[in-house]
């Protein structure tokens, strides 16, 4: 099974980018729906996000909004919750690459916005990184309800330039010459990973030599 990393800035149109792959027979792991379950009921996260965050659980659930709040009060909260978060995540992407890859699934997507800021880019075969001009990018995110240009920024912040991450990509798609011209990339890439012969550049192990045993 080839694995794909997804990863792109704020607006750049991964998620749009992520439904392309999905409609050319890739399955698609979201890191972002990762974390909503971990945050729920049940999830694995809410008793130790709990402990570091006093207050934050309403009702078995992580309260995002309070969560928010709570690392607006810390400049260390954020590396604490990522050293909570991060493993678990991780633990759940590889059990579901296991599953896949039992399924008989020949390419996966992994949907990860923070994939190079977080090393996730060592456990792919390859990256694929989702891009557009600063106008396009900007435009599209100051659209978006209670989006501030301060807020733009501090997320901008906490992400690897654009320019950086083309830098490191292997494939890139550019979204800002519209959708059909990203899903002919798209196709592009899809074809090509999954040609006879390809060499994935990152040389991974698969998703069953990751798991613990």
């Amino acid at each position: 099974m080839i694995v794909l990393g997804l990863t792109g800035s704020i607006g750049m149109g991964k998620s749009t980018t992520a439904r392309m792959f999905a409609d050319a027979g890739a399955i698609v792991w979201n890191a972002d729906d990762a974390v909503h379950a971990l945050y729920a009921i049940g999830g694995a996260a809410v008793g130790p996000v709990g402990a570091a965050f006093p207050g934050v659980v309403v009702d078995g659930a992580i309260d995002r909004t309070r969560l928010a709040e709570a690392l607006g009060r810390d400049d260390q909260a954020f590396r604490r919750l990522e050293q909570i978060v991060h493993p678990l995540v991780a633990r759940g992407r590889t059990d579901d690459l296991v599953e896949a890859e039992r399924r008989g699934v020949r390419l996966a997507v992994l949907d990860i916005p923070l994939l190079f800021e977080t090393g996730g880019d060592a456990a792919v075969d390859a990256v694929v990184v989702v891009t557009a001009d600063a106008d396009t990018q900007a435009a599209r995110v100051l659209a978006r309800p209670g989006m501030t240009r301060e807020r733009f920024d501090a997320i901008l912040e906490r992400q690897m330039p654009d320019a950086e991450k083309r830098r490191q990509a292997d494939f890139i798609v550019d979204t800002g010459h519209g959708l059909e011209a990203a899903r002919v990339q798209v196709a592009e890439i899809v074809g090509t990973v999954l040609s006879p012969g390809w060499t994935p550049p990152r040389g991974t192990l698969s998703p069953a030599d990751e798991a613990p045993h």
